[in-house]
């Protein structure tokens, strides 16, 4: 059984930072792409931001120059380090792997974590 665990959102003054962090567990035999998406109140859930299994990034306009994803392949542990945050950034953000597991390959989320930021 794979799970994703997410951890370390929270509350914050804009302009701040926060590090997002998701931990892939179970029987993992290797994870391709991973993506941050978010889902703020009353609209549809956003792709923020993605990395490859070879590092290539890419980025939603509205973050590109703040935010930074990043993975550790070890650890299977993907990061979204957010800086200069906006009150507009106010979300529920979610984290998603694509993962070839022993039952075969299936796409797998987070429980998802509240960031707020303050204006």
């Amino acid at each position: 059984q794979v799970q994703l665990v997410e951890s370390e959102g929270g509350l914050v003054q804009a302009g701040g930072s926060l590090r997002l962090s998701c931990a892939a567990s179970g029987s993992i035999l290797g994870i391709g792409a991973m993506d941050w998406y978010r889902q703020a109140p009353g609209k549809q859930r956003e792709l923020v931001a993605v990395i490859l299994g070879g590092g290539g990034t890419n980025y939603a306009d509205s973050v590109k120059g703040r935010f930074t994803i990043s993975r550790d392949n070890a650890k299977n542990t993907l990061y979204l380090q957010m800086n200069t945050l906006k009150p507009e950034d106010t979300a529920v953000y979610y984290c998603h792997m694509a993962i070839a597991a022993m039952g075969g390959r299936s796409d797998y989320w987070g429980q998802g974590i509240q960031v707020t930021v303050s204006s």
